[in-house]
């Protein structure tokens, strides 16, 4: 496995792959864990070469935000990347993807005016901006994701439409711990006791789910006290952030009560745990009226 930390070696890589050659990306911010790992093996099962970059990237954390002391765990990365079989991992510099007086951003419109964009402003333009940027250096033919960040998931699919990048984006489920919560690398924040309770948000969105698979013409509303009734019960009292009942093509909050449910529906939360923002999400299927 090789492991390069500039684009120019990158690139002298990708120059030296026979070709047609598939090539995997595997775009991460460190501190990997299953998730991450399912994300590299289902990408070498596609593909003839599997990149992965671990960079946590500056410009999509907001100036409150967690960015100084966001997990790192080189070693153990590189470790489970050499396991899972990965070909080269890219370990870049935040100087080394964005040069001195970067003035070129990408931004996705209305990413902003979601749920999680209201709470993170300026936070998807990071995200389009770096992803864009990746997609530049290694020229994959495949890019994948997973589930849990629905919201980064609509935006990329949509910029790779949108800017006719040559690539298929794949989208894999979210991997969870047996209790129901997703992983992330925010997960090792929690405290003991935090962490035996975070498993409240996914009970709540199944809790969603299953009104909405009950009802024959689901209602915001109804879906929306199905979770709060979840978190209401819950013996220690849960700061919540936020519920969201979205569109599944642009991620955009849906206004009316009754739900278009022709097309699906993304029901997404946060929850906070002390300091920490938990983000989940179910994907409500699409369903006759």
């Amino acid at each position: 496995m090789k492991v390069v930390s500039k684009i120019a070696d990158v690139r002298q890589i990708r120059r030296s792959l026979q070709h047609p050659t598939r090539v995997g990306l595997v775009p991460t911010m460190g501190y990997l864990h299953a998730g991450h790992a399912s994300l590299v093996a289902q990408a070498k099962k596609e593909c003839d070469f599997v990149f992965t970059t671990i960079f946590v990237n500056p410009t999509q954390f907001g100036p409150k935000e967690d960015l100084s002391r966001y997990p790192r765990n080189l070693e153990g990365d590189l470790a489970l990347l050499q396991k899972e079989g990965c070909d080269a991992v890219f370990t870049p510099s935040a100087d080394e993807v964005y040069v001195p007086n970067h003035r070129t951003w990408v931004d996705v419109d209305g990413m902003d005016q979601t749920a999680e964009g209201i709470k993170r402003p300026g936070h998807f333009r990071g995200v389009a901006t770096v992803v864009t940027k990746l997609f530049n250096i290694f020229q994959p033919t495949k890019a994948y994701f997973g589930q849990k960040d629905a919201i980064q998931s609509i935006l990329i699919r949509k910029m790779v439409k949108d800017l006719n990048f040559p690539l298929d984006v794949v989208i894999s489920p979210t991997v969870r711990d047996p209790d129901g919560l997703a992983m992330s690398s925010r997960n090792s924040y929690l405290s003991q006791r935090e962490r035996a309770n975070a498993p409240i948000l996914y009970k709540a969105l199944k809790a969603g789910e299953s009104t909405y698979m009950k009802i024959r013409r689901p209602r915001r509303s109804e879906i929306v006290d199905a979770c709060m009734q979840v978190f209401n019960s819950h013996p220690t009292p849960i700061e919540v952030d936020y519920i969201s009942l979205a569109s599944m093509e642009t991620g955009e909050e849906i206004k009316e009560d009754v739900l278009p449910i022709q097309d699906g529906v993304l029901l997404a939360g946060v929850i906070k745990m002390g300091t920490t923002r938990l983000l989940d999400n179910v994907i409500l299927p699409p369903k006759s009226g």
